[in-house]
């Protein structure tokens, strides 16, 4: 589950799931969210691997969030289904898209970058809980 946060000129992604691969499954879903209206308009046509390497849970989301947003942004494309699956070294994950549609696809905002304001992954008693805000 993820939810949106107001904060400053920024928007915030707060996102709790039970296990890790959920929870950076979240956060992608989340960023790509805040950029279009509605994630099922997306088809999935296109698979994107990523593979990121990080031992620190921080900044492997961070790192994963931007390179999502960085390839977006380079080959317009919107993802709308991740799998995601986290190691102890890092992440293995393929994006599934398709290329951007100005006629199907409603841009809700343009997210600028990932931040590390308020960056955090953490582990709660139901499970795991990130925060990360992004500027728009």
């Amino acid at each position: 589950m993820f939810e949106f946060f107001d904060h400053t000129a920024d928007l915030g992604l707060r996102v709790t799931a039970p296990d890790l691969n959920a929870l950076f499954t979240e956060a992608a879903l989340g960023l790509f969210s805040m950029m279009t209206d509605d994630l099922s308009d997306i088809r999935h046509s296109l698979s994107v691997p990523f593979d990121i390497v990080g031992t620190d849970r921080d900044y492997l989301l961070f790192d994963w969030l931007r390179e999502l947003l960085m390839f977006a942004d380079a080959h317009r494309v919107l993802f709308g289904r991740f799998d995601v699956s986290v190691k102890e070294s890092g992440l293995s994950a393929t994006a599934h898209g398709e290329p951007l549609d100005p006629a199907r696809h409603r841009l809700a905002r343009e997210v600028k970058a990932i931040t590390y304001h308020g960056l955090k992954v953490e582990q709660t008693p139901s499970g795991w809980m990130a925060e990360v805000v992004m500027d728009i």
